[in-house]
């Protein structure tokens, strides 16, 4: 099987291409998250990924484009659903067109790693996804690996993130920081 697997950051890759090299399958990692701010993040998470990708020798593609202003643009009138409603889709879509178009048997992504992120949500665009253009989508629940998967990354000395990728879940992060330091003023 050729595989694509959109790929957010390196630590959350770590089990699932662990897991698909178990079942024999050599994913082809895709970069497309237009979704991280600010920039220094985006570099470092994506610089973190291509020195992995080498250290492991697997194929990356590195799908070029830091999107602040689209990102503004399209979730400043829901930023509560900013996911659900752009961030997982126009990472997903990116991902499935360029399999489609590179003759990629299946997509899947390594947000499914990940227990803070709404696996419901993205495993129902994969799978609208995968109908809309026709290819397979490989679905499989890596949250069982993601202690694993951090664990190593610590061990190896990959970058880890503090927040999932835009500048609202920076926010999020520190709410309760936030909070604290409004009350102690």
């Amino acid at each position: 099987m050729k595989l694509l697997i959109h790929t957010c950051c390196a630590p959350c890759s770590v089990y699932c291409i662990k897991s698909l090299r178990e079942e024999e399958i050599e994913p082809t990692l895709y970069w497309y998250n237009p979704n991280i701010h600010p920039y220094i993040e985006y570099k470092t998470r994506r610089d973190t990924l291509i020195e992995y990708s080498k250290s492991i020798d697997v194929k990356l593609i590195i799908n070029e484009e830091y999107g602040l202003n689209n990102f503004c643009k399209n979730v400043v009138n829901d930023i509560e659903n900013r996911c659900q409603n752009y961030c997982y889709r126009v990472r997903l879509e990116e991902t499935v067109k360029f399999a489609k178009e590179n003759g990629y048997d299946a997509f899947t992504t390594t947000l499914f790693v990940s227990p803070y992120q709404k696996h419901d949500e993205i495993k129902k665009i994969c799978e609208e996804l995968s109908k809309k253009y026709d290819i397979q989508f490989l679905y499989r629940d890596f949250r069982v690996g993601f202690r694993e998967s951090q664990d190593e990354a610590r061990r190896i000395g990959l970058y880890m993130q503090k927040y999932c990728g835009c500048i609202f879940s920076e926010e999020d992060r520190y709410a309760k920081q936030i909070e604290r330091d409004k009350t102690n003023l």
